[in-house]
Formats: structure tokens, C-alpha cells, sequence
């Protein structure tokens, strides 16, 4: 099967800039310690890349 990301906020939105609060929301992450999983493809890991200081990321096979 393919790969996908389990994301998780692990930082607070308080405070960043408007477009990585949209990049948070846009992934589906709602509260901190929220998890989502995403497909693994180059637009999700972009939006990661941008909020890297914000999440944290496993891959899983699924």
C-alpha cells in the first residue's frame, strides 16, 4: 500500500504568522497533540516543510 505521515502540532499556534496558521489548519490539525495522517505526497511535504518547527512527523505504511 502507500506511504502516508501521521502529523502531530506539537507547538502552540500563539503568536506564528498568519500563513503557517493556515498550513496547520489546511493539514487538519486542530488543537496541540492533535494527530491527522496525510498521504505522503510532495504538496503535503511542502506544508510540513513550512511547519516543521510546529510538528512532528512518522511515516507509516498504510
Amino acid at each position: 500500500m502507500a506511504k502516508q505521515l501521521e502529523i502531530t502540532l506539537k507547538r502552540s499556534l500563539i503568536g506564528r504568522p498568519q500563513d503557517q496558521r493556515v498550513t496547520v489548519n489546511t493539514l487538519g490539525l486542530r488543537k496541540v497533540n492533535h494527530s491527522v495522517v496525510q498521504p505522503d505526497n510532495a504538496s503535503i511535504r511542502g506544508m510540513v516543510n513550512k511547519v516543521s518547527h510546529l510538528v512532528a512527523v512518522k511515516e507509516i505504511e498504510g
